[in-house]
């Protein structure tokens, strides 16, 4: 059961630097904390990040959106992440009865402030997400203290405030925007109003490292697999056609250019014959045989993808790939597709509890969970499948739908509401849908052609409960 939190409306904003203090003690010193949380090789140069902009970061940023720029396969890497990780959308499943329907009417509120419902603009922190390696949302508020905005801030040019253990200094002032140019401080803001999603840092624990983008490793090998490409392209271009040398001794200058000149004018004629009235010869120079040896480029293509997310089966370099080697790459890629969800609804819970604090309400740790609809970037066959023989197995409905991406109190209401529309005498509202008794399942082994679905389902009817034949 969440809290109510009477004293927060009137001094909200000078608050909420002690309260994020309580809700995320790692950022702050701790009484029983000895040493430091910062690497020894990273020492250094934290303390001179900490005078300008990091350099770095900045740099491999700018390779990102480059690499995105220029490159197609770079793009369509970025855009199937992007677009596989928001599939479904968000949604807000609440662990307790009693606050079910607070939150979920704060939660519809201010998913529509923000547009969380909107595909573009999920899509669009997805892409950031995976191509800078952060997610830095700041939250922005009106006059009656409601999140009205989540801004997606550029995370090449935010400095997290840290001393060299790794806490923000100040959690009233945690995060600066600094001017490329001068390095002055653009803006800053508290640590509750920044609410960051960080793709593989270093220590989590360490507020001040920064995620890293999703190529990030593969990097140099994209600019010696596009400098290889480049190449072969001109040596295709200079080396591939049939080349003829003519040789005129004792030629002058002027004979010689006049000689070219007339041969080159003739090209294009049927007449293929060389005459000459002194010493020469024409002679044919064979193009380069080798042309079809590119496996320095394969090798850079391969290792380019090994690196990345996705395997190149996905991207159209099939090859010889055999199929279910295919299926393992393809259950790789979709764990990461789940590191990216959870790391992202992550974010925006962080932005849905200051949220409620603002509104006065403190929801325990396990109170709600957000997270994306649908998982593992499975088929709704697959999906469907899975919670067949959850059923089967006994487990609780309202464990069966939030596995399968639904909210359980939503699925519930909507089936009151069927039971009220077609039933003159509906039944309780906990039998609500179930007409003459739900579904029966069964796992049925010898029912599974070519891999698929092992499982049978029988609804009781008017034929005594025996179910369809």
């Amino acid at each position: 059961m969440f809290k109510r939190l009477s004293t927060l409306p009137t001094a909200a904003v000078a608050l909420m630097s002690t309260m994020w203090k309580e809700f995320f003690p790692a950022g702050n010193r701790l009484a029983g904390e000895r040493g430091d949380r910062l690497a020894s090789d990273d020492a250094m140069s934290r303390m001179y990040r900490s005078m300008w902009l990091d350099t770095e970061r900045r740099a491999m940023v700018r390779q990102m959106r480059e690499m995105d720029r220029k490159d197609g396969r770079v793009k369509q890497i970025h855009n199937r992440l992007a677009r596989d990780c928001i599939r479904g959308g968000l949604v807000l499943q609440v662990n307790e009865k009693a606050s079910s329907e607070t939150l979920k009417r704060e939660w519809r509120s201010m998913q529509g402030r923000l547009q969380l419902e909107m595909a573009e603009k999920l899509k669009s922190d997805a892409r950031g997400f995976v191509m800078e390696g952060n997610l830095p949302l700041q939250l922005v508020l009106n006059d009656r203290q409601d999140v009205v905005a989540a801004i997606r801030m550029p995370s090449d040019t935010l400095m997290p405030i840290t001393d060299m253990g790794g806490r923000f200094k100040n959690p009233a002032a945690a995060w600066e925007q600094r001017d490329v140019l001068t390095g002055t401080t653009l803006a800053s803001w508290a640590a509750w109003q920044m609410a960051v999603a960080r793709l593989d840092p270093d220590n989590f624990d360490d507020m001040g490292s920064m995620g890293r983008p999703f190529l990030d490793a593969c990097a140099h090998v994209w600019l010696k697999l596009t400098m290889t490409e480049e190449d072969l392209v001109l040596r295709r271009r200079m080396r591939a056609p049939l080349r003829m040398a003519h040789v005129l001794e004792g030629a002058e200058d002027d004979d010689l250019a006049k000689y070219r000149q007339q041969v080159e004018g003739e090209q294009g004629s049927i007449t293929t014959d060389y005459y000459l009235n002194r010493k020469g010869s024409v002679s044919a120079v064979q193009g380069d045989t080798t042309l079809g040896d590119i496996g320095d480029v394969v090798h850079l293509l391969d290792t380019f993808y090994a690196g990345s997310p996705a395997p190149k089966g996905l991207f159209g370099y099939t090859g010889e790939m055999a199929r279910d080697i295919l299926e393992d790459l393809k259950r790789s890629y979709y764990d990461e597709v789940d590191g990216l969800q959870d790391a992202m609804a992550a974010s925006y819970a962080v932005a849905f509890r200051i949220h409620l604090l603002f509104k006065g309400i403190d929801p325990g740790v396990d109170e709600f969970t957000l997270r994306f609809a649908q998982r593992r970037t499975e088929t709704p066959n697959q999906v469907a499948d899975l919670a067949l023989k959850y059923m089967a197995l006994g487990m609780p409905e309202d464990m069966v739908f939030a596995d399968m991406g639904l909210d359980p109190d939503y699925v519930r209401n909507k089936r009151i509401e069927q039971a009220e529309r077609n039933d003159p005498y509906p039944p309780a509202p906990q039998a609500a849908g179930r007409g003459q008794g739900m579904p029966r399942v069964n796992v049925t082994p010898g029912n599974a052609p070519k891999g698929e679905s092992s499982t049978a389902v029988s609804q009781a009817g008017g034929n005594g409960g025996k179910g369809r034949a």
